[in-house]
């Protein structure tokens, strides 16, 4: 089998690692023995098990690590060391958390866990508290119990997140829904972009530009003055974006990004992964004659290598092809926020910051 061709491999989420080490510290606080492997329970019911990298006891705590694998999964966490430390809490005090190094701490408000917390979030709060549970009924002890749950260079790992711009600082998130990581979900991204979303509307916020990337991030933020909380890195996911929205709604939504990724938003695509789809040349082309172009234009923009060479050769007529492509982007989004009081703008912009086509806000069916 060819590596292209082999299925791609499932990891763990840094919430069920987490989960593997503070089942094991915990039971070695209470018999002085780590289990290794130590085996525990997904929410679906599996129940995989995880060696330990590392392991550390005395009288009053026990911490041992687990080094996450995210299977095949671009993950920045891959490799990192997820490590618990248990101890004994006050009686009757039940389950506490607490953010150890490289695990970040909640500022805002609207994310699933209040300001002040540290941001394990709740599906990976009730696998370790069940596993912790499970221990203690196992040894006839009372299940009261802090835990400090660290990532090894979290801190420096979560500036490759948008864990800043959420609000989460000095550190990683502890995350995962299913405890399995499937790989190129990008499940990560997809959470950064709703909690986004989520602090925003928490922020009173009525406008939000989604962009493809760094480069249109800044220039709609130019473009409008937004704050950072008002700025979604959405990458390639603009229909996860706008499906979230469309239940979380926010009046108005400015979508950005490039001539390629917005031609492909045009053409009726929602994950504009080059995985996914191609920019089609013939589509633009069919554009630049709707937008004005000589009867020589479509051909020679069928014969382009790229979009940006397309746009070139419609900008050396004056052509407004980006006009034409945010429309149709425009359209395409509308069809997902449909029924919502959700109003969509597209703004395209070229390689040089140059701002070549807009379609301005407007609703799905009558104004509202």
């Amino acid at each position: 089998m060819n590596e292209e061709d082999r299925p791609l491999r499932k990891g763990w989420t840094t919430g069920t690692c987490a989960t593997a080490a503070t089942k094991a510290a915990f039971t070695a606080l209470l018999t002085g023995a780590f289990p290794d492997p130590v085996e525990v329970t997904l929410p679906g019911g599996q129940r995989p098990a995880f060696a330990l990298a590392t392991t550390a006891a005395d009288a009053e705590q026990a911490t041992a690590g687990v080094v996450k694998d995210a299977g095949d999964d671009p993950d920045v966490t891959h490799g990192a060391l997820i490590l618990a430390t248990v101890r004994r809490g006050r009686p009757g005090a039940g389950v506490m958390f607490r953010a150890g190094a490289g695990v970040g701490t909640v500022t805002r408000a609207g994310l699933p866990l209040p300001p002040g917390e540290p941001a394990i979030n709740p599906v990976p709060r009730r696998m370790m508290a069940e596993a912790l549970v499970e221990v203690a009924r196992a040894h006839g002890v009372p299940c009261d119990v802090e835990v400090e749950i660290g990532v090894a260079k979290g801190k420096a790992l979560a500036a490759k997140t948008l864990n800043g711009r959420l609000g989460i600082v000095g550190g990683l998130s502890i995350l995962g829904t299913t405890g399995i990581v499937v790989p190129y979900s990008c499940a990560a991204w997809i959470h950064s972009i709703h909690r986004g979303v989520d602090v925003a509307r928490a922020a009173g916020l009525d406008h939000i530009a989604a962009s493809t990337g760094s480069a249109s991030e800044q220039l709609v933020q130019e473009l409008y003055g937004l704050p950072e909380t008002a700025l979604i890195d959405m990458g390639d996911f603009v229909g996860g974006t706008l499906k979230y929205v469309k239940t979380h709604p926010v009046p108005q939504v400015t979508i950005a990004g490039g001539v390629a990724k917005m031609t492909k938003l045009a053409q009726g695509l929602l994950d504009l992964h080059s995985k996914r789809g191609a920019v089609d040349l013939e589509t633009l082309a069919a554009f630049s004659q709707a937008a004005g172009g000589s009867d020589d234009l479509p051909a020679r923009i069928q014969g382009a290598n790229t979009a940006a060479e397309a746009f070139g050769l419609a900008a050396d007529e004056g052509v407004p092809l980006g006009d034409e492509v945010a429309r149709a982007a425009q359209q395409t989004a509308l069809k997902v926020v449909a029924g919502k009081p959700v109003a969509v703008e597209v703004v395209v912009f070229d390689r040089q910051g140059q701002l070549v086509g807009r379609a301005p806000f407007a609703h799905a069916g009558p104004p509202r």
